[in-house]
């Protein structure tokens, strides 16, 4: 089979890494990619948001599958574009993907359909959401409605902070709808699931990391690393979270005409035990993916078609006994403005490890050298007989990279390494 990939990010080159280990493929392409996927398959220069052209390339060059890797061309309703032309693709149609593009929806939903999550209201207009924060107790968590790349939501521990953050959300071209939440406090987890709409097959659980500063301070980022198996979600919690959050999702997505077929992600929190659902997402997540993948011992690339085909069967899949672990690296001034142009060196050291691997993220190649090209640049990625052996084997990868003005937090996997 032949495979279309799409993106240029660290998710996509781990979905191109581990879709090359199948005997199935003959050959994958990924538009637009990045220099690492272009070592392992080959890059085609048209934009994720190009639907239209990559439509015709999918036609012109007899794709079997086509793989989405962000949100954005979900939203614009390529799978409902490819599916008119009777190409396979895994991914949610437009109406579907709101689940992740409209926090208003999701929310909502959630809200009909009684899956767990925090009480929330909906603003239209700065006033409203203004006279609000002043008159409620902090923290808020404010949540900007549409697409953010991961950074459209701020923990607010002061009025003061909702003010400001309130003020940058609902005024200016960006100007939008917002939700405020009530906080939760507890323990993040992620947990993915592969569904055709009718069939769920969950993923490894993970654990991701998205603020930019050691012991999550700081302001939320679109990821700086992960972790899996995620110890907080045991058996008996994982057997929950599909009764109640997934497979409810997937039935009401259902119910409301927009069968959900592609990755549902439910971003959650775990209080004493319980889960309540943060947010959901409609595709795989980055930096997640990297070291579920890692660990996933299967053919991924079967998978995934038969759940494009609508054919996808529910059974358990099988996993390393092993845990894995995913640095991410970024460039100078991330989560703000970026510096690019920083040359990046070590990888090639940083992979002599067997159990390393490292995947580009925001890089490019300039006059023959690999440069710095956004703000998540590498996401180091290793596994080891247990949690203590492949945060070791990553961060001893990290100190072989370098580039002017590499940030990167030190305490990923942290949390798993406390449960020993």
């Amino acid at each position: 089979m032949k495979v279309l990939v799409i993106g240029s990010g660290g998710r996509e080159h781990a979905l191109v890494w581990k879709l090359r280990q199948s005997p199935l493929i003959k050959k994958i392409y990924v538009a637009p990619g990045n220099p690492g996927t272009a070592a392992i398959a080959e890059n085609v220069p048209i934009a994720a948001l190009d639907v239209a052209r990559l439509k015709d390339f999918a036609v012109k060059n007899s794709i079997t599958l086509t793989v989405v890797g962000p949100e954005a061309p979900l939203a614009l309703g390529i799978c409902d574009l490819f599916r008119t032309n009777r190409l396979a693709i895994f991914g949610p149609s437009k109406k579907a993907a709101s689940l992740e593009a409209s926090k208003v929806f999701a929310k909502s939903l959630m809200i009909k359909y009684g899956i767990p999550t925090a009480d929330y209201r909906t603003f239209e207009t700065l006033d409203d959401a203004l006279r609000h924060v002043k008159q409620t107790k902090p923290w808020f968590v404010i949540k900007a409605d549409g697409l953010a790349a991961g950074k459209g939501v701020v923990i607010c521990r002061t009025t003061d902070e909702a003010i400001t953050a309130l003020n940058l959300m609902m005024t200016g071209p960006e100007a939008g709808r917002v939700v405020i939440e009530e906080f939760l406090e507890g323990e993040e987890a992620s947990f993915l699931a592969i569904t055709d709409g009718k069939a769920i097959v969950p993923l490894a659980p993970a654990q991701d990391h998205k603020t930019i500063f050691d012991g999550d301070k700081g302001p939320n980022t679109g990821g700086m690393g992960a972790y899996s198996p995620a110890r907080i979600v045991t058996p008996a919690l994982e057997q929950e979270i599909m009764q109640t959050i997934i497979r409810p999702a997937i039935n009401a997505m259902h119910s409301e005409y927009n069968p959900f077929c592609g990755v549902i992600y439910a971003g959650l929190m775990i209080i004493n035990g319980r889960p309540k659902t943060l947010e959901f997402n409609a595709r795989f997540g980055d930096p997640e993916t990297q070291p579920i993948l890692m660990r996933l011992d299967e053919d991924l690339a079967g998978l995934l078609l038969l759940a494009a085909q609508g054919r996808l069967r529910e059974r358990p899949l099988h996993w390393k006994d092993n845990a894995s672990v995913c640095v991410v690296m970024a460039a100078e001034g991330y989560p703000g403005e970026v510096i690019k142009g920083a040359e990046i060196t070590g990888i090639g050291a940083a992979e002599s490890d067997e159990n390393v691997k490292v995947f580009h993220a925001g890089t490019a190649m300039k006059d023959g050298r690999l440069v710095t090209a956004g703000g998540r640049v590498l996401g180091v990625t290793a596994q080891g007989r247990d949690q203590r052996a492949a945060v070791d084997a990553a961060y001893t990868a990290v100190e072989k990279i370098h580039f002017k003005g590499a940030q990167f937090r030190r305490d990923i996997g942290k949390k798993a390494l406390e449960r020993d």
